[in-house]
């Protein structure tokens, strides 16, 4: 699930264009694509032929077993709380807050700041602990900075698996700041004593048990996501289960979500190679041994020499994994949620493509698929906030002219007096409009999460996760299962890139 090695590395992170199947009119050898609802579409930044695709990768915890974040980050919540309550932290009455944070935010350890943050680095909404900063407090903290996240700094949430650990962080800022810790920390060591304790909660058997104990309470169920596998392996794909977590946890989770809808088949017969605690990242660009799983108990044995299809291993290393399937890296396809661990060092070093599951994208779309006529009506405002602001622009510097007796710009003949009338209708008409746009854009700026707002932009501007995942994700979607829509033999591909001259054309003088 998690481990010591995922959670220390940097944290890294990404900007999209999507792209769907092209539509033709349907002739008798050429029928329509079963067309998939808006959020459940595949959405393309590189060109992705599925049928160059030999093998597929597919990790387990957020990307082929989905959890209910606030249920499951809950008791992870509650297992470090426990445990920072043993080692004397005054922590007993803070509670969870699963709508607080959200994946793609960063940490700012030298504030104690959560901030979010534009594809070029700048804070474009930042909180202290758990307090939103107003607009002048942002200002004179991050005016004059920028989110460099190679610098130890920052600390990018790469996964849903970072939302307890946010919280907990923010919640802890306050109790520093008001005294509260009787250890002298400052906001970096704060960070260390939360991740450190989160790890070990991870790790520690006991969390584990109680999900693989009732999971009905933490797993939603997809009856369509067997079905997507079944799909690509009839197709001819290899696939293959790479992930952090345990035997034991791995094999429960599983079988929860996939046996019934198996016909009596097992998971198992779904994949050519099962790898537990892979320990990604290191896992794409190291050496390391596999060990063989000999029993349902996870006995381990040592492994060597070629990987032999339908066993189970422990750790080893993903060059192994592509010997063993005979293949180039562009030829296998690796799925996932973790936005460094899955996707940033897959494509990276073993240049594999790559597919990210973002999970919190369906609901997004649905509110950006609601919020669409109004999306239209604040476009054409703002068309016309732009055509007067220009109108204004220009008798401005048609004023300046003339108060310096020089030339006015072309096509403005009207005198002084004449101008500033003209120009005081035209506060008036940008005023009318703001009044207009303002609570449009409000809206449009909390849809997704009620705090952030979307996941993939950042005011106007696409966000940091965004260019993240633009960089080092071939395709995302919101889960696996909508692989259906695309099958075995889709052809997506990616959009001419858009650029700010694009239309300068047909749109003059806006």
């Amino acid at each position: 699930m998690r481990d010591a090695e995922t959670l220390r590395r940097p944290r890294r992170r990404v900007g999209f264009r999507p792209v769907y199947l092209p539509e033709f009119p349907p002739t008798p050898m050429q029928p329509q694509p079963s067309a998939a609802p808006p959020e459940r579409r595949v959405f393309c930044n590189r060109t992705l032929n599925m049928r160059s695709i030999r093998a597929i990768g597919f990790d387990m915890d957020y990307t082929l077993v989905h959890y209910d974040v606030p249920a499951w980050e809950a008791r992870a919540y509650a297992h470090v709380q426990r445990r920072l309550l043993d080692a004397g932290h005054p922590v007993a009455a803070l509670r969870f807050d699963a709508d607080r944070f959200a994946r793609g935010l960063v940490l700012d350890l030298e504030r104690g700041n959560v901030v979010k943050a534009n594809r070029f680095g700048y804070v474009t909404q930042a909180a202290h602990g758990m307090r939103a900063l107003t607009h002048d407090e942002q200002r004179r903290c991050y005016s004059q900075v920028w989110v460099d996240l190679a610098e130890p700094r920052w600390v990018f949430l790469n996964t849903l698996f970072s939302l307890s650990e946010a919280c907990l962080y923010a919640q802890l800022v306050e109790l520093l700041d008001r005294g509260e810790l009787a250890q002298p920390l400052d906001y970096r060591t704060l960070y260390e004593l939360v991740g450190s304790t989160m790890d070990a909660a991870h790790l520690e058997g006991a969390l584990k048990a109680e999900i693989i104990a009732d999971p009905e309470r933490f797993v939603p169920l997809d009856a369509e996501l067997p079905r997507a596998l079944l799909d690509q392996k009839h197709a001819g794909k290899r696939l293959f289960l790479a992930t952090n977590s345990e035997w034991h946890y791995t094999r429960a989770m599983m079988s929860f979500a996939f046996d019934r809808f198996l016909s009596g088949a097992g998971w198992r017969s779904l994949f050519e190679l099962v790898i537990v605690q892979a320990r990604k990242p290191g896992f794409f660009d190291g050496t390391a041994a596999f060990e063989e799983v000999v029993d349902e108990a996870g006995a381990l044995r040592p492994h060597a020499g070629a990987l032999q299809a339908g066993q189970v291993y422990r750790g080893g290393n993903a060059q192994a994994v592509q010997d063993h399937f005979g293949v180039a890296g562009e030829d296998v396809l690796y799925v996932g949620d973790h936005v460094y661990a899955d996707v940033h060092v897959s494509s990276r070093i073993r240049r594999w493509r790559t597919a990210l599951v973002l999970r919190e994208l369906e609901l997004e779309v649905r509110h950006e698929q609601d919020f669409a006529p109004d999306a239209e009506r604040l476009g054409r405002l703002m068309h016309d906030k732009a055509r007067l602001e220009q109108e204004q622009a220009s008798l401005r510097l048609a004023l300046q002219r003339h108060e310096h007796s020089e030339a006015p710009p072309p096509g403005i003949t009207a005198d002084g007096h004449a101008i500033r009338e003209r120009l005081r209708s035209l506060r008036a008409e940008s005023e009318a409009l703001d009044t207009l746009i303002a609570p449009l854009a409000r809206r449009g700026a909390a849809l997704g999460h009620p705090h952030w707002g979307p996941l993939m932009r950042a005011g106007n501007d696409k966000s940091r996760l965004a260019r993240q995942i633009e960089r080092h994700a071939d395709v995302y979607l919101s889960r696996v299962s909508n692989l259906l829509y695309l099958t075995p033999f889709g052809y997506l591909r990616a959009a001419r890139g858009s650029l700010p001259h694009d239309g300068a054309a047909v749109e003059p003088g806006v």
